[in-house]
């Protein structure tokens, strides 16, 4: 790992107007130039090489996004725990979590409830799919997603929303899709 050196004036803030200048001008400069002229701009500015997986677009962003924070100083932790979260009144009462959990739906918006069986016949045999709390069972196996399901069925990749019916092919067929699933959840009653 190759040690990165300060970029010459590093913490240190632009106080004239000429200097915010260069420093604007420095990075939009940076948009015009090719990879390899962006790496010897990393480099100068940055010091080491940088990294080899980066595209060019995205390497001129970090390099404009770390010569301002050496020009500028970064944002201090207070700020930057604030910008991370969420901007919700649950939030401020510090009772939501960052990721909740969902129940299953199809990309319709249809919703499957725990115990709805899904019913698919392929290759004359006729496979019953259970919708759980935490997936879906097949087979005596629980599944996170339905396209895992329809590949085990058949082998190959499937959208499984698609395979099962749930996903309309056309707009104009949302309310069949709906009639199915209820038609299904129906026979579970």
């Amino acid at each position: 790992m190759t040690k990165r050196r300060k970029a010459s004036g590093a913490g240190e803030v632009p106080r004239t107007p000429s200097e915010r200048g260069a420093l604007d001008a420095l990075v939009v400069s940076l948009s015009h130039l090719n990879l390899d002229q962006l790496e010897l701009q990393w480099r100068n500015h940055l010091g080491g090489s940088p990294p080899t997986h980066l595209p060019g677009w995205l390497l001129m962003r970090v390099l404009a996004y770390r010569i301002q924070v050496s020009a500028f100083r970064n944002l201090d932790r207070a700020i930057l725990r604030r910008l991370r979260e969420p901007t919700n009144e649950a939030f401020e009462s510090g009772s939501a979590r960052p990721f909740a959990t969902r129940r299953p739906t199809t990309r319709e918006g249809v919703g499957l409830k725990s115990g709805a069986l899904l019913v698919r016949e392929w290759n004359g045999r006729l496979d019953r799919v259970m919708v759980l709390d935490d997936g879906f069972s097949w087979n005596g196996c629980v599944y996170p997603s339905l396209s895992q399901v329809a590949k085990a069925i058949t082998g190959t990749n499937w959208n499984g929303h698609r395979f099962f019916g749930l996903k309309a092919v056309r707009s104009g067929e949302r309310s069949k899709v709906r009639r199915r699933v209820q038609a299904v959840q129906e026979l579970r009653r």
